[in-house]
Parts: C-alpha cells; sequence; structure tokens
C-alpha cells in the first residue's frame, strides 16, 4: 500500500527537473512545459474523489489494481512518445491512475491493521512514503535524466506497476467486493472535479509571464464552479461530499494539516531547486543530491512520529511538525549561498513535514470505517490543494519580488520568508487547539 503511495505521488514531481531534456529531444517550445508538469497534477487531484466513491461501488482492491494497469499503460505511452501532446496525454492518464489508486489503498491501509500502535506504524509508513515522494520527484527525475535520460523514467514505472499489482492480489487480504448501493452523483462529480482541476492549471499558469490573465480567468472559474459545487452536491440524493463526513472534526482538521504540509513545503523545495539549477548554475544531478535529505529527514520525522502520538494529541504534534518546517523556510533565505547549509536547512523541513502528515493523516482517518474512503480522498486532495497553492503563490511572490530564480537574480529570500510566515500560523492555530484539549482524536471507530 505504501510503495503504491510512493508510486502515484513521485508521478507529481518526478518530471520536473528532467522538463528540459524532455522538451529540447521532443523539439518543442517551452511553452508546451505547463502542460506536461500539469497534466498529472490537474488529474491526479481532480479525480480523487471519484476514484474514493468507485473504490467503495466496486471494491478498493479491485482498483487499486485496475489503476496500476491503467498506470503501466500510461507509461508505455509516455516512453515511447514522439511530440508534447501525446507525452500530456500520458501524464494525464497516468494521473487518472493515480487518483484510482491512492484513495482506496489509504482505506485498506486503515482498516486491515488493527486500532493502535500498529496502525500508528502503518499511518507513519503512509505518510513517509507521500511525504518522501513529493521530493523525491525532484531528486530521482534528475539523477535518472542525467544518467541515462527521460524516457528512462517511464519506463521504469512499466515493471514496478506490474510487481506491484502482482504482489497486492497475493498478499492484501480481499476486502468486500463493493457496495453497488453506493450511487455516483454524475453532476457532483463533474462540477467539483472542473472546479479542482481548473484550479490546479490556473495556480500552474498565473506566476508564469505572459499567462496572468488565462490563469486569473482559470481561476475566477474555479471558484464559480466550487459555488456550483456546494448548491448541486447538498441538493443530491447521493452528495459526493455528504454532510455528516464534513461534520467529523478530526477529519477537517487533518485535511487541513495535509493541506498546510504541501503548501509551505512543496513551494520552498520547488523554489530551491529552481534557484539551484537556474541561479547557481548546478547540474540536476547536483541539484538532486542537494535536496536528497529532504527525502531522508522525512522517513525519519515520520518514524518518530508514531511513538509521539502515544504521548501528544495530534494537533500538537502537528503544530510542532509545521513549526519547524516554518524554521527551515526562513533558514533557507541566509543558507541559500551555502553548499552545505542549504541541505541543512531542507533536511529540518522534511522531519517537520514528517512529523505533522503522520498526525493529519491519522486525525483525517480518525472516522467510522463506511467514510473511510471518502475521508482518504478528501485528505489527499487537500495534500494536492496545498501544493498547487503553494507552487503558485511562492512562484509568483519571487517573479514580482526577485524574479523567477535565473541566473544572476538573487535567491527568492521574500518567497520563502511568506512559506515562513504561514507555516508558523499554521503552528500556532493547531497549537492553540491542542491546547484546548478540543480536536484530540477519538479512538478509530470500528
Amino acid at each position: 500500500m505504501c510503495l503504491v503511495q510512493f508510486v502515484d505521488v513521485l508521478g507529481v514531481t518526478v518530471m520536473v527537473t528532467a522538463l528540459p531534456a524532455m522538451l529540447a529531444d521532443l523539439h518543442t517550445s517551452a511553452d508546451a512545459a505547463s502542460l506536461i508538469s500539469t497534466g498529472y497534477a490537474m488529474f491526479f487531484g481532480g479525480l480523487l474523489m471519484l476514484g474514493a466513491r468507485l473504490g467503495d461501488r466496486f471494491g478498493h482492491k479491485r482498483m487499486i489494481v485496475t489503476g496500476l494497469a491503467i498506470f503501466a499503460v500510461a507509461a508505455v505511452v509516455g516512453a515511447t512518445a514522439t511530440s508534447a501532446v501525446v507525452l500530456t496525454a500520458a501524464r494525464c492518464l497516468q494521473g487518472a491512475a493515480a487518483a484510482l489508486s491512492v484513495p482506496s489503498a489509504l482505506r485498506l491501509l486503515t482498516t486491515i491493521t488493527s486500532d493502535g500502535p500498529q496502525r500508528a506504524r502503518a499511518i507513519a509508513a503512509w505518510s513517509a512514503s507521500g511525504a518522501a515522494a513529493g521530493a523525491s520527484g525532484f531528486v530521482v527525475g534528475g539523477i535518472v535524466t542525467y544518467l541515462v535520460g527521460w524516457r528512462a523514467v517511464f519506463w521504469a514505472y512499466l515493471p514496478l506497476a506490474v510487481l506491484l499489482a502482482v504482489g497486492i492480489r497475493r498478499a492484501v487480504p480481499p476486502d468486500r467486493a463493493g457496495d453497488r448501493s453506493v450511487r455516483l452523483s454524475v453532476p457532483s462529480v463533474s462540477i467539483f472535479t472542473g472546479a479542482v482541476m481548473a484550479f490546479v492549471v490556473a495556480a500552474t499558469l498565473l506566476p508564469q509571464p505572459g499567462w496572468a490573465a488565462p490563469g486569473a480567468a482559470l481561476l475566477a472559474v474555479a471558484v464559480v464552479l466550487a459555488g456550483l459545487f456546494i448548491v448541486v452536491d447538498r441538493r443530491s440524493a447521493a452528495p459526493l461530499l455528504p454532510k455528516a463526513v464534513l461534520g467529523e472534526r478530526p477529519l477537517r482538521q487533518g485535511a487541513a494539516g495535509a493541506m498546510l504540509n504541501t503548501l509551505t513545503t512543496s513551494s520552498a523545495i520547488t523554489l530551491a531547486t529552481l534557484y539551484l539549477q537556474n541561479t547557481r548554475g548546478h547540474s540536476p544531478l547536483v541539484a538532486g543530491l542537494m535536496l536528497l535529505p529532504f527525502s531522508v529527514a522525512v522517513i525519519v520525522g515520520s518514524a518518530l512520529a508514531a511513538p509521539a502520538l502515544t504521548r501528544w494529541p495530534a494537533p500538537r504534534l502537528i503544530s510542532a511538525g509545521l513549526a519547524i518546517i516554518a524554521v527551515s523556510d526562513a533558514a533557507l533565505i541566509p543558507a541559500a549561498g551555502s553548499t552545505w547549509a542549504l541541505p541543512a536547512c531542507v533536511a529540518a523541513g522534511g522531519a517537520g513535514i514528517g512529523l505533522s502528515s503522520v498526525a493529519a493523516t491519522r486525525l483525517g482517518t480518525s472516522v467510522p470505517v463506511a467514510v473511510r474512503g471518502t475521508a482518504s480522498g478528501i485528505i489527499n486532495t487537500a495534500a494536492q490543494l496545498g501544493t498547487a497553492l503553494g507552487i503558485a503563490t511562492l512562484l509568483l511572490v519571487a517573479a514580482l519580488s526577485t524574479g523567477i530564480p535565473e541566473p544572476g537574480s538573487p535567491a527568492p529570500a521574500i518567497a520563502w520568508g511568506i512559506a515562513a510566515l504561514i507555516s508558523f500560523t499554521g503552528a500556532m492555530i493547531f497549537y492553540l487547539r491542542g491546547a484546548a484539549g478540543a480536536t484530540d482524536f477519538p479512538a478509530c471507530r470500528q
């Protein structure tokens, strides 16, 4: 299950450092970069809730295997692509396949493990997989592209997806065959998916020179669709987001924590990647190695989170993780020019998101088993929206203040400072809520 999470989340960032090589190989202009990089995140984030409901209806184990099969086919299409259009289609199809797999994987993970230390360790491993994958994408993409070529990234997905599917069919206990009484509201699903996709694309376009107007228009479309979704879903006989689910306070706070985690780390790491390559002139390989401590520290932080949750309430641990992230983001400002200090700073951020993401996932999945699939979709959607919003905001701030990192431009200090401020504010809010004792999660209900 954790490998499913790792592989699917890795796809969001694995092509970022490979983009220049991909564009050059396909003889495509830089304008295609946005479509190639955004397609995966757009379909992944937009279809997560649909994937969660399909798992409830047709069976979660079946949806994971189906998603992996589609992922493998899309990998072959991407590896053999001869144009940016085909490559973008492959990335979109992979994102859709990931959206089918991830919610069901988290749903099964929280039901096949017993409540208590076993489930805490499982969620810690899950959170470490997702957070490490998001950061490792920059590293893996850079190293593989430098050593072998960008097509090898796609080819590597094929045997991995096949092996995962075989392993899951043999090792994972069978879940319910699915509840065919679970209905899908086509209008709700369509509007929600459109709103999320429009938001992700808008967030990608806004920071880019010359694309601010289309980005703003798409953002307005996303807002209108979000309002329309609220109206339609409330009147639906089979709402995508039932009131009973949204009424679960642990879920709301877990989703908020998941969004803050990715908003303040993915954005800062993206800026660090651009700064190292464009401003300081490092190769993708060197940039990837300098950011590798982030991924390693995520695993360490996640491992520490499981025993910490036996002593502290989840909101307090989220607060501690966000506070560490705030220190990490702020420290990037003076450490930007140092070869050893920058990796140390990103390592601190990795430890912070490791702690916070475990607590947020644990908090968000502390809901009745019947709605845990929907909860999984909400938590993962919140994390993807946090990534899109954070990257768009910081890139826009960097463009307006110091210029998008390029040769001769200063470090994006203001952008990193804003990320630190957002993280610190979130840490204070969760600390106060934890102190009030009103948000501690209950034992997972069976």
